[in-house]
């Protein structure tokens, strides 16, 4: 699944603001409305995203 879509479900399933996951995810919170427009995230945000988006995978790599 794409990044910009699982973080949308992601967003419509807790009612974050895209701000707010922005903000708590990298510290930007124009992160997602930049994706919106375009914006492809480097690979050290992608995981920090991820991490938010599959607390479970997260979890296991530690393991």
């Amino acid at each position: 699944m794409d990044l910009l879509m699982e973080i949308e479900t992601y967003l419509d399933r807790t009612g974050i603001a895209a701000t707010a996951f922005g903000r708590r995810a990298v510290n930007d919170p124009r992160l997602v409305l930049d994706m919106r427009r375009g914006r492809r995230p480097k690979p050290h945000t992608i995981a920090r995203v991820s991490a938010i988006l599959h607390p479970s995978c997260r979890m296991e790599a530690r393991r």
